[in-house]
């Protein structure tokens, strides 16, 4: 059964530099759906819902609402706030339903990575315990690419084509001495190393990574100092890009060898990554005695819309505005996601429904038969999956040589 009522849409978790896309898809195509009376943006993702902070969607002009599909960040805000079990602790809950009440509320749109997919999940199955009547559909985003079902997910190919670009021309500034060097470079990726694989893509350029390393595989900080030092010893420099999530056999992080502040976690128990290139680089030195660099890309690599990728957005406003199509349908429960047409070498995209139970807490991990033992490498197979993602250039907006960014008014609904 349709319903007929207003909508809300969340953004959760860590920005990409597409995240936005998706918000414009959803929004517009909201404003544009007949079911949906109003539409409101939720300041910090849930906690805005639990606060009772809302943007009005409906004072925003046409016009910069278009350019959020150019705008990195979460423009509404983002949080990493974990709901309860509600059949443990339902107060949280009950504050939504009472939001959702009050704004008659029929449709909520959630934005973010396996934790958001997580809090929407629980949002959803709560409604329909209560037998209030709202369709809820998951967005997905996460630079991590590691959604679970899916081919890939919005906010990965910006980043990869971010983190390839990069490297070539690391690598080029990297060969200017005939000194020599070992630069080391951290990409992001807690437990799938979708994002550190993509340095292998700079072949492309010409400008071949020498050592890739992996969270899927168990790292051992004296086998890649002779790694680093045999290629070393052969070219009188090394390129070596690593995975902020390596670990020891011991499943230690290798970011705890480099800082104590790698034990903190946040509210679902992540580690706080960062420091491998440096704690590498410095090891490098030692051994080695030569320059070394240790390069954290950091946020770099997801908000470098400067850098998107065309297919990237498209698919990102795409997912949007299919995630409102299918609520007005009267589906809930439900994650729209990208899968790549079968029996064909071209890429198609498609687009599938995923159950969210499905979806919350699970992983994407990479390919093991695309990692090369002996080389420490990817295969080409990965590049014949990740070229067509990071392909197409945009007519990116500027003012005086600067990105102009969308510049909404969020008005906080009173």
């Amino acid at each position: 059964m349709k319903l007929t009522g207003a909508c809300i849409f969340g953004q959760s978790g860590g920005p990409t530099s597409v995240i936005n896309s998706s918000a414009y898809g959803v929004i517009r195509a909201a404003l544009d759906a007949p079911e949906i009376t109003k539409v409101y943006c939720a300041a910090n993702g849930v906690k805005g819902i639990l606060e009772d902070r809302l943007y009005d969607m409906g004072v925003e002009s046409a016009d910069e609402l278009a350019l959020l599909q150019h705008t990195p960040s979460s423009i509404f805000g983002s949080c990493r706030y974990k709901l309860k079990d509600f059949t443990v602790d339902d107060t949280d809950y009950k504050r939504i339903l009472e939001i959702f009440k009050k704004y008659d509320v029929r449709y909520f749109f959630y934005n973010g990575g396996n934790d958001s997919m997580d809090t929407c999940d629980k949002v959803s199955r709560y409604m329909e315990s209560v037998g209030y009547e709202c369709c809820i559909i998951g967005v997905p985003k996460t630079i991590d690419n590691d959604l679970y079902g899916i081919d890939h997910c919005p906010g990965f190919a910006s980043a990869a084509r971010f983190i390839s670009t990069s490297v070539a021309e690391i690598y080029l500034d990297a060969h200017v001495y005939d000194t020599g060097m070992v630069t080391i470079i951290e990409a992001m990726g807690r437990n799938a190393g979708w994002l550190t694989a993509s340095a292998a893509l700079a072949r492309h350029a010409g400008t071949p990574v020498d050592l890739i390393y992996m969270p899927e595989r168990p790292f051992d900080v004296k086998e890649c100092m002779d790694a680093i030092e045999k290629i070393y010893a052969q070219k009188k420099s090394c390129l070596v890009v690593v995975s902020e999530g390596i670990m020891d056999k011991d499943g230690k992080f290798i970011a705890e060898y480099a800082s104590d502040a790698a034990s903190a976690t946040d509210s679902f128990g992540h580690k706080q990554m960062g420091g491998v290139a440096s704690y590498l680089a410095a090891e490098a030195k030692a051994r080695i005695g030569c320059k070394t660099r240790g390069i954290e890309l950091s946020l770099l690599q997801r908000c470098a819309a400067h850098c998107a990728s065309k297919v990237d957005i498209d698919e990102a406003v795409m997912l949007g505005k299919k995630a409102v199509e299918t609520a007005v349908s009267g589906i809930t429960g439900k994650m729209v996601a990208i899968v790549r047409k079968e029996g064909t070498t071209e890429y198609i995209p498609e687009i599938k429904l995923f159950p969210l139970t499905s979806v919350a807490n699970a992983e994407h991990k990479f390919p093991e038969e695309w990692i090369l033992d002996d080389v420490h490498g990817i295969s080409e197979e990965f590049d014949a999956y990740a070229l067509p993602l990071i392909d197409g250039d945009i007519d990116y907006p500027r003012e005086k040589g600067l990105p102009r960014f969308a510049r909404l008014k969020l008005e906080l609904v009173k």
